[in-house]
């Protein structure tokens, strides 16, 4: 890991270092984006031969093989699963389950007038595409954590789409009751799913993490339906003052071996402790090649003169995931898609079983919001209803504020209602 001091002579290094951080969701995704502009095109074209053809060439379909998952084959997957990962699965799903539960919003109305009823109401979303990254690493948990929250939601149609799926991901979907999977991915899934084709139905909203390819998709689809967030390669912060090296080490090299992209980043005014942890860093990193690349590519630890200047920096890069030392340290957090507290909240934990989701905003887009949730799922609606002593309450109101406008119409469709 590179080490940087933001003060003295490496100041303007430490600084060229933090803008380029600071852009590196756009620069990123600027990479792949004309070829994934041609997938797309192709995909809204050619309909399923699109599809067939970039997951022959990118997913190993073979042209036998049809698109469209069994029921029968998650079944099979499921019972071929060890009873101790089966045992996990459940575990991590009924914990995602309870926590979306706890964030359903609420439908409310209030009286802001006599003869006056303002509230909402919330409606699940027709159709959602659940993406489910099936490159190097089989991936249930991303399909738990992904359909989950849309079952809870009410969502009625949910459609996974997974490269090349693994067993472990095949059983996840047989627990979690999915009934529509295409093994498919990268950019052709996410036009599939954005524009329909013959064989998949369009979907009102796609959500799930994925590579450069398949975020820079999802940005560019967004005319044709939702998206949750640009949730591309992992990132990782860790801002700690007396933190423990060993575990912060372990934290940094397990998102590093995500992705040869992924981010990881350490924060701190304590010298002594960047020192420790970079050494620990490349000891632990030592037998795992991928870590080590990523580490070496997006690797950074940056001193800082003081901690109030660390926290800013934290702020500043807005990481995916975030670990801090205590939950004193909440107080000054500000943006982040996630938060670890304290030596014992591995981020591992919120990757599987803890119950938060581990679709995260990437690319400094924990500034907007946080990560996935059940609200991804839903529509708030907002309701008004009005008497006629309501209106003649708040109508003259009205009536000024659109003739203020020069909205005349505006005003006489309240007007005439008051007579």
């Amino acid at each position: 890991m590179k080490l940087y001091k933001t003060f003295g002579r490496g100041a303007q290094a430490a600084e060229q270092c933090i803008r380029s951080l600071e852009q590196r969701g756009a620069a990123n995704t600027a990479k792949v984006e004309p070829v994934v502009r041609r997938i797309l095109a192709d995909v809204r074209k050619r309909g399923d031969r699109g599809v067939r053809r970039y997951a022959e060439k990118f997913d190993g379909l073979t042209s036998q093989q049809p698109l469209r998952v069994t029921r029968d084959e998650m079944e099979a997957a499921w019972h071929a699963t060890a009873p101790a990962l089966q045992a996990a699965m459940l575990v991590a799903r009924g914990n995602i389950l309870a926590f979306a539960e706890a964030q359903l919003p609420k439908e409310w109305t209030i009286a802001p007038a006599d003869g006056v009823k303002t509230g909402q109401i919330v409606r699940p979303l027709g159709s959602v595409g659940c993406y489910v990254p099936g490159g190097r690493y089989p991936l249930p948990s991303t399909l738990l954590m992904t359909v989950t929250p849309a079952q809870v939601a009410g969502v009625e149609r949910i459609v996974v789409c997974s490269p090349k799926p693994a067993k472990e991901t095949l059983a996840a979907a047989w627990l979690a009751g999915v009934t529509e999977f295409y093994r498919i991915g990268g950019a052709q899934a996410i036009g599939a799913l954005a524009y329909g084709t013959a064989s998949i139905g369009r979907v009102d909203k796609i959500v799930g993490p994925g590579n450069l390819y398949v975020t820079a998709a999802k940005t560019l689809v967004t005319g044709e339906c939702g998206i949750d967030m640009p949730a591309g390669p992992t990132e990782i912060g860790v801002a700690s003052e007396k933190g423990n090296p060993a575990g912060i080490a372990a934290d940094l090299v397990a998102q590093a071996e995500h992705d040869p992209e992924a981010l990881a980043v350490l924060i701190t005014s304590n010298a002594a402790l960047a020192q420790a942890v970079r050494a620990e860093v490349k000891a632990q990193a030592r037998g795992n090649g991928l870590a080590r690349q990523s580490l070496a590519a997006q690797g950074c630890i940056f001193v800082t003169k003081t901690v109030a200047e660390a926290r800013e920096l934290t702020n500043r890069l807005a990481f995916e995931h975030l670990t801090i030392d205590s939950a004193a340290d909440l107080k000054w957090v500000r943006n982040a898609g996630s938060v670890f507290v304290g030596d014992y909240a591995p981020q591992s934990m919120g990757d599987y079983v803890s119950g938060p989701n581990h679709v995260l905003p990437t690319g400094r887009n924990g500034r907007m919001r946080g990560g996935l949730s059940v609200l991804d799922y839903v529509k708030v609606i907002t309701v008004q209803e009005y008497t006629r002593k309501g209106l003649r309450s708040l109508g003259p109101h009205a009536i000024a504020l659109a003739e203020a406008e020069g909205l005349l119409g505006h005003a006489e469709s309240v007007r005439v209602r008051m007579r």
